[in-house]
């Protein structure tokens, strides 16, 4: 099956399919008030874009992990409809999977088609508005194991004889594959070596095209022989080493291109809680670096996709609590930005339990997983028109022209509140307003600036009135609406229940329209 498989921080949990069912989507133009996507930088913990607005990233993940990779038409790759329909629901970032395989599929030969196809997709969503992070990904290392990445020639390791492979995710406790690992990090044969040529290539492949947000070096990365010493509290030494390999690759990318953004993520022991110890030995100090963790519910994974007992599920907030913790720490350690690229399982109390935090924090997110909508076969169900679309599709500020405080939705009601400090900046603060929420239309209040957009935008703009805090609130007619939470950003939240009266002050700008 091409595509959408699980995630090895679904421990023990099998393959998973999710399936969203709701209309037929029909091709239409993109979203209203999208411009083509700009370059991106990151600034201490957040994201900025050229007028120094601090952005908001919500989006999704199109991994292919079958070849041909990124074929047009094939009703996997994304095509213009799609990137009109995911604007459309206000989502501005792609996490697209490529792959070593593809880049480099013969010792140290680039398939630059591979590469011109990758670019079409950048170019195809940057003209909709959307952010695409190229995922260097793999699971299992190699198609020698049954997984995927790494060409089969970059590895010597092969499986003994009679050695038992039950597949994903228990593949990962074979020797041969931690052989295999250990060959990776300890770049026997040169591995990391064609890895940061194959990655050089890609980054100098989309230098000039300002849609491309960056590289994420490698999907789940896996500490081979060391993963023991991980458990219970994080693998300080393999991180050592696992750090300057991510430098290493860094350093490729940046020598084709310099202004490309570059993500790390943890080892995925991050994904059994273990804490990550990137950044302390030595600090990370190179420029335009960002953090890429997943969040997912494993007591949730075994209860639903192995048949364990449903109460499991009661444990996914403190695991959860204790994944945000980890990132809480690495952000105090690191002060750089995260971007969440992974998380979602069906659960839409786990879903639930990520957005809140990411909200809380002020973090950007990508949702696993969305494959093409159009192509083969002809238009499919809209995915996001069912439950979990209605966690998805947000009302958020995906650009402040300021300083982010304190914001909360309710997905419930469409209830909106957001306050920010402003500063000065050559384009306003921009409200990308749900367009699943409001069936009757919605009604904006500013306190603290006015809007600058037309009656029933898509997206909202505002501008201060001075340099006082700004608060935005955006609800359905004759709702309460919601308050905004008080204390600093990550401080905790109602949990996504905004219902109650709005905080008290004169509107001085208003408007309404319908969605």
């Amino acid at each position: 099956m091409r595509g959408n498989t699980g995630r090895l921080g679904r421990w023990l949990a099998g393959l998973v399919a999710t399936v969203l069912v709701g209309a037929i989507v029909a091709p239409g133009p993109a979203a209203a008030d999208t411009e083509t996507a700009g370059r991106l930088h990151t600034d201490g913990t957040r994201f900025l874009d050229d007028s120094g607005r601090v952005v908001l990233l919500h989006g999704v993940n199109n991994v292919d992990k079958q070849p041909p990779y990124i074929e047009p038409g094939d009703g996997f790759t994304l095509t213009a409809d799609d990137a009109a329909l995911l604007a459309r629901h206000g989502f501005d970032t792609v996490r697209l999977g490529v792959s070593f395989d593809g880049l480099m599929p013969t010792q140290g030969v680039i398939d630059t088609a591979y590469l011109d196809r990758i670019a079409g997709v950048v170019d195809t969503l940057a003209r909709a508005g959307i952010h695409t992070l190229l995922d260097n990904h793999q699971d299992g290392l190699s198609k020698v194991w049954g997984g995927n990445g790494f060409p089969e020639w970059s590895i010597h390791a092969r499986p003994g004889a009679g050695e038992p492979n039950v597949g994903f995710p228990l593949f990962y406790l074979m020797p041969s594959m931690n052989a295999g690992w250990d060959e990776v990090w300890n770049n026997t044969y040169g591995v990391l070596d064609y890895l940061g040529q194959a990655l050089g290539a890609l980054a100098d492949r989309v230098s000039g095209h300002p849609g491309a947000l960056g590289i994420e070096l490698l999907n789940e990365p896996w500490p081979g022989s060391a993963f023991l010493s991980c458990f219970p509290n994080g693998c300080a030494s393999f991180d050592t080493k696992y750090q300057a390999a991510m430098q290493k690759l860094t350093d490729a990318v940046r020598a084709r291109n310099g202004d490309l953004m570059v993500l790390w993520e943890p080892n995925v022991t991050w994904n059994e809680t273990m804490p990550t110890n990137l950044g302390k030995n030595p600090p990370i100090s190179a420029p335009d670096i960002a953090f890429a963790p997943h969040d997912y519910c494993i007591p949730s994974q075994l209860a639903i996709y192995s048949g364990l007992p449903t109460f499991l599920r009661g444990l996914c907030p403190l695991q959860q609590g204790k994944t945000w913790g980890n990132i809480d720490a690495f952000t105090a350690r690191t002060g750089l930005p995260t971007l969440v690229t992974e998380f979602g399982d069906g659960d839409a109390t786990v879903l639930k339990n990520t957005l809140v935090n990411a909200d809380d924090r002020f973090v950007s997110w990508q949702y696993w997983h969305y494959t093409s909508s159009f192509g083969a076969g002809g238009p499919k169900p809209d995915p996001f028109t069912g439950e979990l679309g209605k966690q998805l599709v947000r009302t958020y500020p995906r650009a402040t022209a300021g300083t982010p405080g304190r914001m909360i939705f309710d997905p419930d009601t469409g209830d909106f509140a957001y306050r920010y400090t402003p500063h000065a900046s050559s384009a306003p603060t921009e409200i990308y307003v749900s367009d699943l929420h409001y069936p009757a239309g919605y009604t904006v209040r500013v306190d603290g600036g006015h809007v600058t957009s037309a009656a029933g935008a898509r997206v909202v703009t505002v501008a201060a009135d001075a340099a006082t805090p700004v608060t935005v609130y955006i609800n359905r007619p004759g709702s309460k609406g919601a308050t905004v939470p008080t204390g600093p950003i990550g401080s905790g939240s109602a949990g996504g229940s905004s219902s109650g009266s709005a905080d008290s002050g004169s509107g001085t700008g208003s408007g309404s329209g319908s969605s």
